[in-house]
This record gives structure tokens, sequence and C-alpha cells, in this order.
């Protein structure tokens, strides 16, 4: 199986390629498209598309796995980041590629095991996960990488679905408050 990781940005988007064969990980790819600031922002989402397009057709993953928008203060930051995740979700989606998504904490939390987990913790677990040498990477291309290595994590942990509230309460009675008023 190999999965494509994009952590998305008008600036850098961040992309990492890995595969993972009879429970073995390995980075196959990894890099950042970079666009100047002062760049129209059409011609940095065309920059986008194209480039990951011909990474897609370069190295055929089955999956991609893309990180969702991070909602912050700045409205205008927000937008551009939606244009970038929108033009990376359709490089893979006319290149017949499955996307997932998942939330920066979701993210944080399958790798270091803390969704608050910094930058800095996160590189630091991706370089020990794919043998990488230390500090060799930028944030943007580990934090895609990371996508990647939780995607992966996923799929080998299925979710799993109650019938009902009581299996749901019998699975997990610590989520049970026995404050209950009579």
């Amino acid at each position: 199986m190999i999965i494509l990781g994009i952590d998305p940005g008008t600036l850098a988007t961040g992309y990492g390629i890995i595969s993972s064969r009879n429970g073995k990980l390995t980075l196959i790819d990894c890099g950042a498209i970079r666009n100047n600031s002062d760049r129209p922002m059409a011609l940095r989402l065309q920059s986008i598309f194209e480039s990951l397009g011909k990474t897609i057709a370069k190295f055929r993953p089955d999956e991609c796995a893309i990180e969702t928008a991070f909602y912050g203060k700045n409205a205008q930051s927000a937008l551009k980041l939606g244009q970038a995740r929108g033009v990376a979700m359709l490089a893979a989606i006319t290149n017949n590629v499955p996307i997932s998504e998942y939330s920066p904490r979701e993210v944080k939390k399958a790798l270091v095991g803390n969704g608050a987990a910094s930058k800095q913790q996160v590189q630091y677990m991706i370089h020990s996960i794919l043998a990488m040498k230390n500090g060799s990477t930028r944030f943007d291309v580990t934090d895609a990488l990371a996508v990647a290595v939780c995607h992966l994590h996923r799929m080998r942990t299925p979710k799993k679905s109650y019938t009902n509230w009581k299996s749901f309460v019998a699975a997990h009675p610590q989520r049970v408050s026995s404050n209950r008023k009579q």
C-alpha cells in the first residue's frame, strides 16, 4: 500500500509518500511545493495542482490523506488554506486516488499520543518511525508524512461501530457519569 500525505498551504505544500508492506513502513519520497508570496494566488494554486499531479502520476499512491483546515482567528488565512486544500484534493481525485481527511489534533494524537503535541515532537516521531536523519526535513514535510502515517494507523485500526446505546455503554463504562438526578 502506497499512501500520499499532504500538508496544504499556499506558500508551502508539504507532501510525503510512504509504503507499507508486511508491516514495514518505508519512505518513498517527500518534499514541498514552494511558492513566492508575491506570486498571484491563481498561479500558486496552479503550481500546487500540477506538482501534486506529477507526483501522483510518478508514484501512483493507492490512497491520499490530507490535513483538514485549522480554523484560527484570521479568516483570510483560512480561506487561502481552503483553496490550497481544494486544489490538492482535486489533484488526487482527478487521478482516481481516494482521499481521507484528518485534523491536526488527530494526526498529533496518532503519532505522539497527545493531540496538543508540538511540531518538534511530531518531527521527532516521523524521523524515528521512518529512520530519517534528525533535523533533515522542514515541518511542512514532516507534517505531510505524519498525515500519511496517521492514515495508515487508522486503516489498521478500524473504528468500531455500535448497534445500540447499551453496547456502547458496556464497552466504555468510564464515559458514563454516575451523577444522575432521580
